[in-house]
């Protein structure tokens, strides 16, 4: 994916600018991770819903911690957390600017919410109440991420009452030719204790299928110039879902153990694809150049068709600054990318080249191609139902 960059910011140490901020000139202040509100103070007009306002959300706690969010796509933008000696670092990639994420070779899934289904439905096609839906086809010949304009690519309303921001989408039927008009609501709040809350809704007035994410790329060294080999990570998962060639789950649930996928204790996240070292048992996952990790976990913290959002799911942290992530949901999986697919032209916040590998993504979700897997949780949802996922990023220090 070849990326422009429309504009870089201004250096983060001249803490003030004269700019239009809310239709005004007036002096508008840098967030802590360096964003200009005014870059995203636009409009953004597309065939189905008209024209939308465009904002940049600043979150901060008493602890000193800054979360930005934009409703293009009601995404997070930054994070801004201490590491293990007092020093900010941002932690998530993302673009600098609002029309940055409407350049038609620079989309991306930085920080969104996605919709309506997450990851890929096989050959764009599932059948529900005996009506066969196709879709449209986006990678190697299957829907990933709601097809070609995913909910990540719309303009949500949204609404600030204190640290929580409230966005709300609806999506009419035959919209990327999924059924059923749906209004999805996520609501993200940032916690006193270093935690962003997400949690996810919707009402649909036909039967459809909804599967929503959250896609933050983590890099916790703060500095996505490297790559996030050398985190530490932890899955609490006894089995996966394969995929084949075309990173498709091929039905099967398997065990971890003795296979590159067994996180149950903590190992760094490079061991078995970055050339450095190797566990002699497990093999690699894919061939270079996509070498690396993009896969369902099916979490042990979900039983009897419940998740319990009290228990980690995952947890990963960075032995240079000490930063840890750890993960909740009531979801039964969760997607471990590595950033497989970066190739060293993204061009991101701050004028920051983003190589491969730059990043880890984890995604709460039922498990990819659910449609059209009947024993596994299913995504359906009909009207008089409410659709109901939660998510937790909790930020601290490893210990």
């Amino acid at each position: 994916m070849k990326t422009i960059l429309k504009s870089l910011i201004v250096p983060a140490a001249l803490m003030t600018m004269l700019a239009s901020c809310g239709g005004e000139k007036q002096v508008c202040e840098l967030t802590k991770s360096g964003l200009n509100p005014a870059d995203f103070d636009t409009t953004y007009t597309d065939t189905i819903r008209g024209e939308k306002a465009v904002k940049l959300y600043t979150l901060t706690n008493k602890n000193g911690m800054e979360v930005c969010l934009t409703n293009i796509g009601a995404r997070i933008v930054s994070i801004v957390v201490p590491d293990k000696d007092g020093n900010w670092h941002d932690v998530v990639l993302s673009y600098p600017t609002a029309p940055d994420f409407f350049l038609e070779n620079n989309l991306s899934d930085f920080g969104a919410s996605i919709g309506r289904y997450a990851n890929r439905i096989k050959n764009g096609q599932y059948t529900l109440d005996g009506q066969t839906i196709d879709l449209h086809k986006n990678n190697f010949g299957h829907c990933l991420h709601g097809g070609l304009r995913g909910w990540q690519y719309q303009v949500y309303d949204a609404e600030q009452n204190g640290n929580t921001v409230t966005f709300t989408l609806v999506a009419p039927d035959g919209e990327n030719q999924f059924t059923g008009t749906i209004t999805a609501v996520v609501s993200m709040t940032l916690t006193e204790d270093n935690a962003i809350n997400i949690d996810y809704t919707a009402t649909t007035d036909q039967p459809t299928i909804i599967n929503m994410t959250n896609h933050s790329y983590f890099n916790l060294n703060g500095d996505p110039s490297t790559t996030i080999n050398n985190h530490i990570a932890q899955i609490n998962a006894d089995s996966y879902t394969p995929t084949d060639a075309t990173y498709m789950t091929t039905g099967e649930i398997l065990p971890v153990e003795g296979t590159c996928f067994d996180f149950r204790t903590p190992k760094r996240i490079g061991l078995n694809y970055d050339g450095e070292e190797q566990e002699p048992a497990a093999p690699l996952m894919v061939d270079a150049p996509h070498s690396g990790y993009d896969h369902n976990w099916c979490l042990n913290t979900y039983a009897d068709g419940k998740g319990d959002d009290t228990q980690v799911c995952a947890t990963v942290w960075s032995p240079t600054t000490g930063i840890q992530l750890d993960v909740f949901t009531n979801e039964p999986g969760i997607q471990f990318y590595t950033g497989n697919f970066q190739d060293g032209t993204v061009v991101g916040k701050k004028g920051i080249v983003y190589p491969k590998n730059a990043a880890f993504c984890l995604e709460s979700q039922k498990y990819p191609d659910t449609p059209n897997k009947a024993d596994w949780p299913s995504c359906v949802l009909r009207p008089a139902e409410t659709y109901h996922s939660t998510c937790t990023f909790k930020f601290s220090i490893h210990e």
